[in-house]
């Protein structure tokens, strides 16, 4: 028998050892309520931040995919052409603003003489915006850049990628499934990438945890025009779009250049 005791150790209230301390740790726990109340300001703060940064930006199509590819990479060379494509049609593109797929599309737009524009995020290893926005607002909070790129976008193109990519797709597809949105089409572009998560999808279906009218947005292609046929078909059928002005007294027009 050992002749090591163990004797009671207080435990720590959660509540009091939580505190605060940067923007990255606030699914941490509960933290004080003074921090608490301090978050619900910050993320009240970086809303309107991105209201008065894209209000006058769209209307937009946002395209997806990961920071990771090169601009030798194939998949690099397919966004920037998606970008351009997207841009002939008179919309806006909107990235991540990071690197990878989000940087060749901006460039696809931007040098096709487009508006491009980015929806930014802090993080920990800092990332940068690429060159190719006229414009970008930087977030700290995920679902606030989230709900940014939904909401000013008509349509989704979501190239190879990963969690992330996958999160904003499949996040997108539940909210047209509830119906919190309408007649919004979504393109995975990458065949050789996305085929077999369309075989999941339909054996999804076969299974019956999705309805066939929950795939009906959704397109898979290599051909920029093929991707840009399937968006205006949804929305040219169901939306008048237009671009909202903005003021002089506001300085808007003036920031805004590429409008």
């Amino acid at each position: 028998m050992s002749n090591i005791t163990l004797e009671p150790v207080t435990p720590i209230d959660p509540i009091k050892r939580k505190v605060l301390v940067n923007h990255f740790d606030y699914l941490e726990g509960p933290k004080s309520r003074t921090s608490e109340l301090a978050f619900i300001f910050k993320a009240m703060y970086q809303f309107i931040k991105g209201f008065r940064t894209l209000h006058f930006v769209g209307p937009c199509v946002t395209v997806f995919g990961s920071a990771r590819f090169t601009s030798e990479h194939r998949y690099y060379k397919m966004a920037e052409a998606v970008g351009a494509a997207i841009a002939k049609t008179g919309f806006t593109v909107m990235t991540g603003g990071g690197p990878g797929i989000m940087e060749a599309a901006n460039k696809g737009a931007y040098e096709a003489g487009g508006a491009s524009v980015g929806c930014n995020i802090r993080l920990p290893h800092e990332q940068q915006p690429n060159p190719y926005m006229h414009d970008w607002v930087t977030l700290d909070y995920f679902f606030i850049r989230k709900f940014m790129l939904l909401k000013y976008s008509y349509a989704f193109v979501v190239l190879p990628g990963g969690w992330g990519t996958m999160d904003e797709m499949f996040e997108t597809l539940t909210l047209v499934q509830t119906g919190m949105i309408h007649h919004f089409p979504v393109v995975l572009m990458g065949t050789e990438y996305y085929t077999p998560l369309m075989e999941y999808l339909d054996f999804m279906l076969r299974e019956g945890t999705i309805s066939p009218e929950d795939l009906n947005y959704v397109k898979l292609t290599d051909d920029p025009e093929e991707a840009v046929l399937h968006m205006e078909k949804y929305i040219l059928q169901y939306y008048k779009v237009r671009k909202r002005k903005g003021f002089w007294i506001l300085g808007e027009r003036k920031r805004k250049k590429y409008i």
